[in-house]
């Protein structure tokens, strides 16, 4: 049996072999194309960013209709690693030792049934982490839509420590998958690393205990998924203790690829806010746009930046902290009514000015915008002129407001 996710789904496949009780092998692969979507809103949805080049797939082993055992990423111990750090068990081998891996099944398997005849762990806390893989490796597969699979009918992958059933897992998982795309946009992706966006906001806002915890583990090296394994949750629990806090912005949740970039940027605003430019952020998908307000405001002395994704930018924009956002009405997975609407449910940008760029002038477009908190709107294409008086007065009108704030402030 082989064919693509686009003609019949996982949850179908797995259902066809309990009811026939198959004994063998299922391999899935993701479609290039799959890993760069968005996770669980369209018919694309993958756990990876779009310039990720790793090209995902899975393998899951039957007997009888029931599943053994299930791999991702084959030959890699990585992940199997972190759910043995959670039993204080470090992953030791010799040249020797790797050699023989993955010769009869695979890696990780090859290496659990290793450290259960060294009597390293025990066969309760084998059976735990069995279940914990297949478990990672089905919420994956529900969650995508493209690629390609193929299922060999073959003797069971031997030795064989625990079986279990699909029906009871894909009812659990698929509650979970659903309570997951809820999530989004706030959480993408269980390869999203948190890093602390507002430390101040979270000593003033949370218990010293809580704080702790988040500074132990958003530390821009663990992603959710790792941290997940570390905590012996699944992936759905620990998203949703981080979720308040991203919605806050007092959390940020970025890929490994800005994780550095981040930290520059974290770098160069630690001098005082007054020292630095006034910054302002544009958010358009067209790379003309970005390009002409970048060099019209930085020419008249401000700190410009333009991002061309939608979902980069709201990962960005909690730590980039601008004085200002233009954002485009228009763009593909995410437009600007939902981008300023997410904004103005923040704290941090509840006053922010955020300026609505449009090819369209009609009077339901403005009033869209208004509804979603837009504080005002230029229609496109716009002169050098229009757009700096438009910068001059919000911003001079916002520092005016912090002038005022601050001095009665002193008064009383």
């Amino acid at each position: 049996m082989q064919g693509n996710l686009n003609e019949i789904d996982i949850r179908s496949i797995l259902q066809l072999i309990e009811l026939g009780q198959r004994t063998g092998q299922l391999f899935v692969e993701a479609c290039s194309s799959d890993k760069g979507s968005k996770l669980g809103v369209d018919d694309t949805a993958s756990h990876y960013p779009a310039n990720s080049n790793k090209q995902q797939s899975w393998l899951i082993f039957f007997v009888n209709g029931q599943i053994i055992y299930a791999a991702n990423d084959y030959n890699s111990l990585s992940r199997l690693s972190d759910y043995l750090r959670h039993y204080q068990v470090k992953v030791q081998l010799d040249e020797q030792q790797l050699a023989c891996l993955g010769t009869l099944n695979t890696a990780e398997y090859d290496y659990l049934w290793m450290l259960l005849e060294q009597n390293t762990i025990k066969p309760k806390q084998a059976c735990s982490i069995i279940h914990c893989l297949v478990h990672e490796t089905l919420f994956d597969l529900l969650n995508l839509h493209q690629g390609s699979f193929i299922f060999e009918v073959d003797s069971a992958i031997t030795p064989q420590l625990t079986t279990l059933e699909i029906a009871p897992l894909l009812s659990k998982i698929v509650k979970q998958v659903q309570q997951w795309k809820q999530l989004y946009p706030y959480i993408q992706s269980p390869e999203q690393f948190p890093v602390l966006a507002d430390i101040v906001k979270l000593r003033s806002s949370l218990p010293k205990a809580t704080v702790n915890k988040l500074q132990h583990w958003a530390d821009g090296k663990t992603s959710l998924r790792k941290l997940a394994r570390y905590l012996n949750q699944d992936i759905v629990t620990v998203a949703k203790a981080i979720h308040p806090y991203v919605q806050q912005g007092w959390v940020q949740l970025v890929y490994s690829e800005t994780a550095n970039s981040l930290k520059d940027i974290q770098d160069k605003t630690l001098p005082l806010e007054q020292s630095r430019k006034q910054r302002i952020l544009c958010i358009d998908d067209a790379t003309s746009i970005c390009t002409s307000i970048e060099t019209i405001l930085k020419t008249e002395g401000y700190e410009a930046i333009a991002l061309t994704n939608p979902l980069e930018a709201l990962s960005l924009v909690f730590q980039l902290k601008p004085d200002l956002i233009f954002c485009d009405i228009a763009m593909p997975e995410l437009n600007g009514y939902e981008i300023c609407a997410m904004l103005r449910h923040s704290q941090a940008f509840r006053f922010v000015p955020i300026i609505m760029l449009t090819a369209k002038e009609g009077f339901l477009d403005r009033v869209r915008a208004k509804i979603a908190g837009a504080t005002d709107y230029l229609t496109k294409p716009f002169g050098n002129t229009e757009l700096v008086i438009l910068v001059e007065r919000y911003l001079n009108s916002r520092k005016n407001r912090v002038i005022k704030h601050t001095q009665h402030l002193l008064i009383r």
